[in-house]
């Protein structure tokens, strides 16, 4: 089996109410096929649905503003995290840990700065999933295949350092590949093994763009079996519930 990665070229600087779409389609090489997958960084899909906000439109609350006290961040920034959040697990060493309206955890309930314009944050699209689903209808009805899309972003790990990229959202990729019930190499039953195709995608696709690039979107071959004519479940599928979650 031969997997590649290739970062694909040629997409313009993204603005809020994009065709993402068609910009990522005519992107792509003449030879996409149904099989193939099409990673894309979450910025890119933020700006395009009009997720970018300027701190000039916030008005810090009480609570923001003794977060911020304490964390160094601009209160306008930290309601605007607030506001993305549906629990505050924790506020440690100017990071906030919270559980998003998504239910993801991660670091300042993804709200960034990095990329964007002075003055302003990036926060997360609401439907990671929806938003894969529709990228994906968008590329089939311009190219007339279906490649399955994943959008991407850069989680930290609780128990390693350093930070990967995740998949956030998903549409026409199996996101995991459940071995529970299989046996090994030594014919012992497995308990516990399920694979994270998606999470493992959108890690190595993280490897082949720079984070100082302008090259949001990546080219993944080699895993057709993945790949499936419906969307499917999404990367929802990935995500702990909080009942089975050790660290809420």
């Amino acid at each position: 089996m031969e997997l590649t990665l290739s970062s694909v070229g040629g997409i313009p600087e993204v603005m809020p109410g994009a065709d993402l779409g068609t910009l990522v389609a005519t992107a792509l090489p003449e030879d996409l096929a149904g099989t193939d997958v099409v990673l894309i960084a979450q910025k890119v899909v933020s700006k395009a649905e009009g997720r970018s906000v300027a701190l000039d439109t916030v008005t810090a609350g009480d609570e923001a503003r003794e977060l911020a006290a304490g964390s160094g961040h601009d209160p306008r920034l930290v309601q605007l995290i607030l506001d993305e959040t549906e629990q505050l697990i924790r506020s440690q060493r100017g990071v906030l840990i919270c559980r998003t309206h998504h239910g993801f955890v991660c670091a300042n309930a993804g709200v960034d700065q990095s990329n964007v314009d002075d003055d302003h944050a990036l926060l997360l699209p609401v439907d990671p999933d929806g938003s894969a689903r529709s990228l994906r209808a968008r590329i089939a009805e311009v190219r007339g295949v279906a490649p399955a899309v994943v959008i991407t972003d850069s989680f930290g790990r609780a128990w390693r350092i350093g930070q990967v990229d995740v998949a956030i959202g998903a549409a026409g990729l199996l996101p995991e590949d459940d071995w529970r019930g299989r046996a090994d190499s030594r014919g012992r039953e497995l308990a516990a093994t399920q694979i994270a195709v998606a999470d493992s995608l959108a890690a190595a696709a993280d490897l082949a763009r720079a984070k100082d690039g302008a090259e949001p979107v990546v080219l993944a071959r080699g895993l057709g079996r993945f790949v499936t004519a419906e969307d499917g479940p999404g990367a929802a599928a990935l995500r702990r519930p909080p009942a089975e979650d050790l660290f809420l």
